[in-house]
């Protein structure tokens, strides 16, 4: 299938992305190709999603046991690629501001990465507190490992799906390699999604998701920004965001980044783009 968008569309600075944070067995990115394990309504299946610049469209191919899932599939690659935003409409507003101006002109079309599921991101959000990308990585192929389900696929590098909710929450992750109150952060979000206590979508997940022990600001505001696809998210306390906005601290990025709302999920990733 051919998935449009809006152009222009800043690919390879999107692709790279993904492709730091992947996540051994579940997903790959080779060449210009984004690959990864799916699951929808309990069926398993694969996807490959690459770019069709003359067409200004994503060329999609999935693999499933059912083509009613497919609908579901659309939805859910269109949000990993951002594919509902309007880039000139973003251009607009914070192409006018004093420390963005520059990177908008030189990058234009730059999208927020989404996520194929919001557990799935919120677990990758938990490994990568306190580490390196990849460092994240590594920890999260081997959560797979542990707790994920091995899939049969043709495509090389894709052997497992993500962990369930309820398989996550019941596994002995006590080799897992990370500190005793990261497992308990990773468990209870395991469970609350588990029980129907937490969901990504509707109202209400800001204040859920802070309530979740050792899940703070940053974790939350991240998850917003790429789980459920807020384009005002903004994770405030990120040293690297402050730096780059030339913000003297934490309050002082707050009050900077009041003039990029409400697109401050795309002011982020141009400051981020700077120290990729």
């Amino acid at each position: 299938m051919l998935l449009p968008y809006r152009p222009p569309l800043a690919w390879h600075p999107l692709l790279s992305f993904l492709a730091a944070r992947a996540i051994p067995g579940v997903e790959v990115v080779t060449g210009d190709t984004y690959r990864r394990t799916i699951e929808v309504a309990g069926q398993s299946g694969h996807i490959e999603v690459s770019r069709e610049p003359s067409r200004h469209a994503l060329a999609m191919r999935a693999w499933l046991p059912d083509s009613r899932l497919l609908p579901t599939v659309v939805e859910k690659v269109s949000h990993i690629f951002d594919l509902a935003a309007d880039p000139r409409v973003i251009a607009a507003h914070l192409g006018v501001d004093e420390v963005l101006a520059t990177r908008v002109r030189r990058l234009p079309g730059l999208r927020v990465p989404g996520a194929w599921d919001g557990f799935e991101l919120g677990v990758r959000a938990i490994l990568g507190q306190q580490v390196t990308v990849k460092g994240a990585s590594t920890l999260a192929g081997r959560l797979v490992t542990m707790c994920g389900h091995p899939v049969a696929s043709p495509s090389a590098g894709l052997s497992h799906l993500f962990p369930r909710p309820a398989d996550l929450a019941a596994a002995d992750l006590s080799t897992l390699g990370v500190p005793r109150q990261r497992r308990v952060s990773l468990q209870t979000l395991a469970t609350a999604l588990a029980d129907g206590r937490l969901s990504f979508t509707g109202h209400g997940v800001e204040a859920a998701l802070d309530a979740l022990p050792g899940v703070g600001a940053w974790t939350v505001q991240y998850v917003l920004m790429r789980a459920c696809g807020d384009p005002d998210a903004f994770p405030a306390s990120d040293l690297w965001l402050r730096r780059s906005s030339g913000a003297s601290s934490t309050s002082a990025l707050i009050a900077r980044a009041d003039a990029w709302r409400p697109f401050r999920a795309y002011a982020a990733m141009y400051l981020w783009q700077a120290g990729a």
